[in-house]
């Protein structure tokens, strides 16, 4: 994003909850009254995001040398030495402090190199006034921290423990977003449904979903980002089959279609407990469009082994797939795993990509002829329910608009529709 008049810009790397702190941590910015300045909230799920982040620190200093150049995220958590010693970056901050109050005050920035001990904390992030205005779409975080161990993964070091929103906060950030025109919420966390284990009771994210949805009756779509393959409770099956209010859409953490490779992964599911699931969800709702996260050659992975995360792709019917090469991270035990070659793990993730490709172009092509009602996300292009992207010719509809759109072709990355009041 540019930055505002105040000179305040953020600069975000990796998944939705990111996004949505890097909304907290901008409005914190601005209450602590910082000006001329660059957040950078960095990811740490491959080496290739930090690559990307160190990049963009440097890129901003030189078109912004008088800045002040902030780094925080899950990156600046688990390694501040690395971005201690750029010269670009004025100070780190750990990633339960970015958006604490005064954490962008003058005396906290007089502090190089400020980080907590994530481990320890026992909230969220504190809800924030900020209705994310340049964006269709708002996130909520409910749910932040991981308490599994997956091998291939170190973003548990970066955010500490599972810890859940309170369901009346919750409902209440909901309905002051409703208030402030947004269309459609998206609840989003590090493993969303983990929600709720750590609160009185131990309520399920059905049930959270259920007291939104009923509580914010004039909100129209409310949408889960990622959650695992391992479990969904029988309130938001409910939920899918009841309320068309829920968006027909699940990203699946699935990361492989071979169980062998998901038991050296630590993973909760097998191959058949992720098709299961899918296959329950479908029964009560069969225009769900389902996502996916695959890892291309993890440590150990044969032949066969990749072979059942590619057929995985089509034998489950996904929609959207993320590829994800394997990057091992330090610290992470996958790292010292037996390792595949750097070309080996490249031509499987290009393989994967490609029936990514296909993949989408079969969900696009069962969609031709229908009648989609989309959330405009920038001129000419707009989101349907089961979030596939639309492109339309505009008319000088604004993003957060929901317009009827009749898809007429494809050009195999999205619908191409028309306008109809029908």
């Amino acid at each position: 994003m540019r930055p505002a008049e105040d000179g305040l810009e953020v600069v975000t790397f990796g998944c939705r909850l990111n996004a949505y702190e890097s909304d907290q941590a901008l409005a914190r910015a601005r209450a602590d009254g910082l000006t001329n300045a660059v957040i950078f909230n960095t990811c740490a799920v491959t080496a290739e995001a930090v690559r990307q982040a160190r990049q963009a620190i440097r890129k901003a200093r030189r078109a912004r040398p008088d800045a002040r150049l902030i780094v925080t995220g899950c990156a600046a958590q688990i390694d501040p030495d690395l971005f201690d010693a750029m010269t670009e970056v004025d100070a780190v901050l750990g990633n339960g402090l970015k958006s604490q109050p005064g954490a962008y005050g003058q005396d906290s920035l007089r502090q190089r190199v400020r980080i907590n001990d994530v481990q320890s904390l026992t909230e969220t992030a504190p809800y924030l006034d900020a209705a994310a205005p340049d964006r269709a779409r708002a996130y909520v975080e409910v749910q932040n921290g991981c308490d599994h161990r997956c091998t291939f993964c170190i973003i548990p070091y970066g955010r500490g423990a599972s810890r859940s929103a309170p369901a009346g906060e919750v409902v209440a950030a909901v309905a002051r977003l409703v208030e402030k025109g947004v269309k459609e919420v998206v609840l989003t966390g590090v493993d969303l449904t983990s929600w709720g284990e750590d609160l009185p009771g131990r309520p399920s994210l059905g049930q959270l979903v259920g007291r939104i949805l009923r509580l914010a009756p004039d909100l129209p779509r409310l949408r889960l980002s990622s959650i695992d393959a391992a479990e969904i409770d029988e309130d938001l099956l409910r939920l899918f089959a009841e309320s068309e209010r829920l968006a027909p859409h699940l990203h699946l953490s699935l990361q492989s279609g071979d169980d062998m490779i998901l038991k050296r992964m630590k993973r909760r599911h097998s191959r058949n407990d992720a098709l299961s699931l899918i296959a329950r969800v479908r029964a009560v709702r069969p225009d769900v469009a389902f996502g996916a996260d695959l890892i291309a050659g993890f440590p150990t992975e044969t032949e066969a082994m990749f072979e059942a995360s590619r057929t995985l792709i089509a034998e489950a019917g996904l929609s959207f797939v993320h590829v994800f090469p394997f990057s091992p991270r330090p610290g992470a035990p996958a790292a010292r795993m037996p390792q595949l070659s750097a070309q080996t793990i490249k031509q499987r993730a290009e393989v994967l990509r490609q029936a990514a490709t296909e993949a989408l172009a079969r969900h696009l092509g069962a969609r031709l002829g229908r009648v989609e009602t989309a959330l405009v996300e920038r001129p000419g292009l707009a989101r349907a329910a089961d979030f596939t992207e639309i492109s339309f010719a505009s008319g000088g509809e604004a993003a957060g608009d929901m317009i009827r759109l009749r898809a007429e072709g494809h050009d195999a990355k999205r619908l191409l529709s028309v306008r109809t009041a029908a």
